[in-house]
C-alpha cells in the first residue's frame, strides 16, 4: 500500500492524511495517482450523500462498487494476485505461529473473499471456520474461493451482516476471533460496538486480535474509508468494556503497514 514493510519511521505515524497540506505534497510527489484519487473522491461523496450516517450501507456500497471492479483489489487495495496471496499467508503464518490449531473455532470478522480465510479453513477442521461480512457482493467470491480450492467439504459458514453486535453467534464459542483491515476501515463507534459484544462470543482463554492503522499524532480519516487511531485509544475502549489489550510487537517486524492488538478477557493469552 506504498508503506514501508520493514519499518514504521515517526514521520509516518505523526501524519495527518486530512490535512490540505499534507494532500498537496502528496499529490506533487504522486502526480499519477490525482486522476483515480479524485474519481473514488467523487464516487464516495455521492455515496455518502445517498446513505448520511449509515456508515455500514455507505462502506457496504464502496464494496460493491470494488467488487465490481476487481474482487482482489476490493480486499485491501491489493494490486496483484500474487498480493493477494502474500498478505494471506502473512494473516495465516502469524496465527499458526501462535498457536492456531485445527481445533480451534476461528471467527473472521470482515472475511472478504478469504483473502486469509482459505488457508483457515484448510487448516481447521471441519465446521470450525465461521465468517462474516457486510458485503454480499464479497461474500459471493467468497464461496468461488471456496471452490477453487475444492475447501467445501470443510463446510465453513459465511454469513452476511449488517452490524458487530455478533447477537446471532453463541455464548463463548471462538477461541481465536480475527479482524483483519477491518477496523482500519471503520469509525470508532463501529469499533466500540465489536468490543461490547466480542467478549461473550470469545471463549475462556481465547483472544482476538485485530489489525489497524496507527498514528501518534491527531485522529482522523481520508475519504470516509481509512480511519487512523491512537493506539491508547483503543486499548482503553477495550478495557470499558472489561477487555485487555496488548500490542502485538512482533507483527511490527512484519510486512505490512497497520498495527495489532490482541484483545482478552484480561486473564492473560491462550497461546503466544
Amino acid at each position: 500500500m506504498g508503506r514501508n514493510p520493514e519499518q514504521k519511521p515517526d514521520a509516518r505515524l505523526s501524519r495527518n492524511r486530512a490535512r490540505l497540506a499534507y494532500k498537496v505534497r502528496y499529490a506533487l510527489g504522486h502526480p499519477d495517482r490525482l486522476v483515480p484519487y479524485a474519481r473514488r473522491a467523487g464516487r464516495n461523496a455521492v455515496l455518502r450523500l445517498r446513505h448520511g450516517r449509515d456508515h455500514v450501507a455507505y462502506y457496504r456500497a464502496v464494496m460493491a462498487s470494488d467488487t465490481a471492479r476487481s474482487p482482489e483489489a476490493a480486499v485491501g487495495g491489493a494490486p496483484s494476485h500474487d498480493r493477494w496471496l502474500a498478505i494471506g499467508q502473512l494473516q495465516y503464518d502469524y496465527l499458526v505461529g501462535h498457536g492456531l490449531t485445527p481445533q480451534d473455532r476461528l471467527l473472521e470478522i470482515g472475511c472478504g473473499n478469504l483473502r486469509a480465510g482459505w488457508r483457515f479453513i484448510d487448516h481447521l477442521e471441519p465446521g470450525h471456520y465461521y465468517g462474516i461480512d457486510i458485503s454480499p457482493d464479497i461474500l459471493i467470491e467468497a464461496k468461488k474461493t471456496l471452490v477453487r480450492y475444492r475447501l467445501q467439504h470443510k463446510v465453513p459458514y459465511l454469513t452476511p451482516v449488517d452490524d458487530l453486535k455478533l447477537d446471532f453467534l453463541p455464548d463463548g464459542w471462538f477461541t481465536v476471533v480475527h479482524a483483519h483491515s477491518v477496523f482500519s476501515h471503520s469509525p470508532l463507534r463501529i469499533i466500540d460496538e465489536c468490543l461490547a459484544h466480542v467478549g461473550r462470543v470469545l471463549a475462556p482463554g481465547g483472544f482476538f486480535d485485530f489489525t489497524y492503522d496507527r498514528t501518534e499524532g491527531a485522529e482522523h480519516q481520508v475519504l470516509g474509508e481509512d480511519f487512523y487511531y491512537r493506539t491508547d485509544t483503543l486499548v482503553r475502549l477495550a478495557r470499558r468494556h472489561g477487555l485487555e489489550a496488548r500490542f502485538m510487537d512482533d507483527w511490527e517486524r512484519l510486512p505490512h503497514g497497520q498495527s495489532r492488538l490482541r484483545v482478552t478477557h484480561g486473564a492473560g493469552d491462550r497461546v503466544g
